[in-house]
């Protein structure tokens, strides 16, 4: 008789590497001082009572459905039309019984792509606000297209050949509403494959007027961050994996089963192969042109964890889509590719081997920044163009910055630098800084009209700045060896209230205020909303954000 559990197992075993827009409409949210509440549902700890409380999986399950069951009340209680409808896509609730249900929208029957909004729901089950993506009214002449699906498709084609991409046929094109910007109009939205220049797969989005064939809005649905690197960074690490049979998987069965595949340079969309190993002990401490490596393997693995443990540990997130679920993560990916993408389409995480295919994408900020796209892409939806798609990146950043001070590896240490390690520009700079983001060349300190025009990379610089002077303040400081002097555009001094509470406010703002259109003035309302909620409108965490953007010519 086989014993229970005898050929499944778990172990931890110490690992040695050598590594080195629209706008947002708030009404009726909460002011006035946060109280204490004892204790925060689930953990039996005291909470803000505007802090968000965990879930679990059952429990969230029923709230959302009861949300659902009541979507047409809510529907009829915020004014919408007797054509719209409403759909739950998350719920979150506070410690003092607050919810917040975030909704998409459709209208006859088709979706509404910048029509999400958030219902702010007190414990009594009174509508206290309304976050929402538009102001516009829902409301088309017809629903009827007078350009046909073919033409669309012509539109989205050229679009993509502009943009680099190689496919020469579009993956199909479906009705929608568009009310991301201006009046909401009929539209197609019409996705392209192939790749893009660098390799990179391809999901180019393109809404197109049904109406006239003008093309109204594009955006990547694939997010990267480009870099590459000549070493690993880690240190000795510990990685859950788990005994089948007689051989161990790279399978975190504590993190929600967490895998790590190997795409043998390949880039088809599969998985890829799973890594196996007969000791235990993985990886060699240095990359390797063979696909045969762990290395790479260890770092994604290690980065997951790292990500996951943050989340749990400083929000109550359970899995990106807060759900118990892992991602999945595929290294050597492609040839000599010199990049690392979040793809929502496969709910995966990707790495470039780099330059020669011998240094791979695998640092831990790497790590953090591409996964929490998954965690952006779950709640706000951030478009990835304009000053949304900034704002996204610069979450990425955040959240990313944030997994590497939490890790607190001594090899990799936490720093206001992105992708420092990876040595993108061969002279040991970083890929981007946080206290003054135009060091790297192209980045903005600080809002201006044109911050939309930036490649998202770039614009992400503004609320980059802004987070760092909400944790740290303004002017010169060392931070864990690292020296930083971040300026102001006012020419203000702003003191920071710590990373801690930056990151508090920027997660709540984020799956709670936060639309899909959301541009910089109303992430400012945004932030200043979860700086209320968490800690009262006349504290100083309140008056720090204010002062945080007018610090970078937010007002």
């Amino acid at each position: 008789m086989t014993p229970l559990y005898a050929r499944h197992k778990r172990t931890t075993l110490a690992i040695a590497t050598a590594v080195a827009a629209g706008a947002l409409l708030t009404t009726g949210l909460t002011t006035g001082s946060a109280a204490a509440v004892t204790p925060a549902e689930g953990t039996g700890k005291t909470a803000l009572a505007g802090a968000p409380v965990q879930l679990s999986s059952a429990a969230r399950t029923s709230l959302i459905k009861e949300q659902q069951a009541d979507a047409g009340t809510t529907a009829r209680e915020i004014g919408l039309g007797a054509k719209e409808k409403l759909a739950v896509k998350d719920v979150v609730k506070d410690a003092d019984g607050t919810v917040h249900t975030r909704y998409e929208r459709t209208y006859d029957g088709l979706p509404v792509l910048g029509g999400d909004l958030i219902v702010h729901e007190a414990k009594s089950g009174a509508t206290e606000g309304v976050s929402r993506a538009t102001k516009a009214t829902i409301k088309v002449a017809s629903v009827t297209p007078k350009i046909t699906v073919a033409k669309a498709e012509t539109q989205a084609l050229s679009a993509a050949k502009a943009a680099g991409s190689d496919k020469t046929a579009a993956d199909g094109a479906r009705k929608v509403i568009w009310a991301g910007s201006g009046t909401p109009v009929l539209a197609y939205e019409t996705i392209v494959g192939g790749f893009q220049d660098d390799g990179t797969p391809n999901q180019l989005h393109v809404i197109t007027d049904a109406a006239t064939g003008k093309k109204l809005f594009e955006y990547q649905g694939i997010e990267n961050a480009t870099g590459t690197g000549k070493s690993l960074y880690s240190g000795t690490v510990s990685l859950e994996t788990t005994l089948s049979g007689s051989t161990y998987q790279l399978t975190d069965g504590t993190r929600g089963g967490h895998k790590t595949y190997n795409k043998a340079h390949g880039t088809s969309s599969s998985a890829g192969t799973l890594f196996t190993d007969a000791d235990n002990v993985w990886g060699t401490g240095a990359a390797s042109s063979s696909t045969a490596d762990q290395t790479a393997a260890v770092d994604a693995a290690y980065g997951a964890a790292e990500t996951w443990d943050f989340y749990k540990s400083t929000f109550g997130r359970s899995g990106i889509k807060n759900n118990g679920v892992a991602a999945y993560s595929r290294v050597h990916y492609g040839n000599a590719y010199v990049n690392a993408f979040w793809d929502d389409s496969c709910f995966c995480m990707t790495y470039g081997d780099g330059e020669g295919n011998v240094n791979p994408l695998t640092s831990l900020d790497v790590a953090g920044h591409e996964m929490s796209h998954g965690v952006t892409s779950n709640t706000a939806g951030l478009n990835y163009s304009g000053e949304s798609g900034g704002l996204n990146e610069a979450t990425s950043d955040i959240f990313g910055t944030g997994v590497e001070f939490y890790a607190n590896n001594s090899n990799d240490v936490g720093d206001y630098l992105i992708g420092e390690e990876i040595d993108i520009n061969g002279d040991g700079t970083p890929l981007r800084y946080m206290d003054k983001p135009s060091k790297d060349g192209g980045s903005a300190d600080s809002w201006s009209s044109s911050v939309g025009s930036k490649d998202v990379h770039y614009s992400s610089g503004v609320a980059n700045h802004f987070f760092y002077l909400l944790a740290e303040g303004s002017g010169a400081k060392t931070i864990n060896g690292v020296s930083y002097n971040s300026p102001t555009s006012n020419g203000s001094t702003v003191t920071g209230i710590g990373r801690a509470k930056a990151l508090q406010i920027w997660y709540k703002a984020l799956t709670t205020y936060f639309t899909s259109t959301t541009n910089y003035k109303a992430a400012r309302t945004g932030t200043l909303s979860a700086a209320s909620a968490l800690y009262g409108s006349t504290s100083a965490e309140y008056k720090a954000v204010a002062a945080a953007w007018s610090a970078v010519n937010v007002s």
